[in-house]
């Protein structure tokens, strides 16, 4: 009877491993070797499942979004208001970035700077991906506007884009300073963008 693992099973496999390792190194700084050792996948069998090491990077951040996407849903479908919601989504980012479990970072403050001027295709991805979070994020503002919660938002789509560039950057500096200051001051901006009242 034969046992080994289906072509998908081992690929998705290699990108589950491959993630924390480019949280913590990069894309440059992980070798395939070291991927696939950890992966305890055989060095020769790499092109099979990817055509190239960017085919593979681009593979990695599809991977992730997907990922990360159907967390997003999940928490967009929690009860409550828009503005709810909304809040919910950026308390769960703000822990995601500073607590304890590196596993949680966002890969595209990790990747973003570095792989669009290497690849384009990764680039692609990247936008993609985030492109698919900010039109989340204006659906939610949508939500919260029609039922009367983000009553002051601006414009949705203009929101969701600010919100989301004002995030990236504070996790940005949150790395750069290792402080949870960057995604507190973060948090009080969206407050004041969406007219809500501040945290007390």
């Amino acid at each position: 009877m034969n046992t080994a693992p289906a072509t998908h099973d081992v690929r998705k496999h290699i990108l589950d491993i491959a993630y924390p390792l480019m949280l913590r190194k990069g894309f440059t700084g992980v070798g395939l070797a070291e991927v696939l050792s950890a992966a305890r996948v055989p060095k020769g069998s790499f092109y099979h499942y990817f055509g190239s090491k960017e085919a593979f990077g681009e593979a990695v951040l599809e991977a992730y979004f997907a990922d990360y996407l159907v967390h997003v849903d999940a928490l967009m479908a929690q009860p409550g208001s828009g503005a709810q919601r909304l809040i919910a989504y950026f308390d769960d980012w703000r822990e995601a970035q500073t607590g304890s479990d590196p596993d949680g970072r966002c890969l595209v403050v990790k990747l973003g700077a570095e792989v669009c001027d290497l690849s384009e295709s990764m680039r692609a991805a990247l936008e993609r991906g985030t492109g698919a979070v900010i039109a989340r994020l204006t659906q939610c503002i949508e939500r919260g506007r029609s039922d009367g919660s983000l009553a002051a938002a601006p414009d949705p789509r203009t929101a969701a884009q600010t919100l989301y560039q004002s995030w990236i950057g504070a996790s940005l500096l949150a790395k750069i300073q290792r402080s949870s200051a960057p995604m507190d001051r973060a948090m009080s901006t969206t407050r004041l963008l969406l007219g809500l009242p501040a945290q007390d």
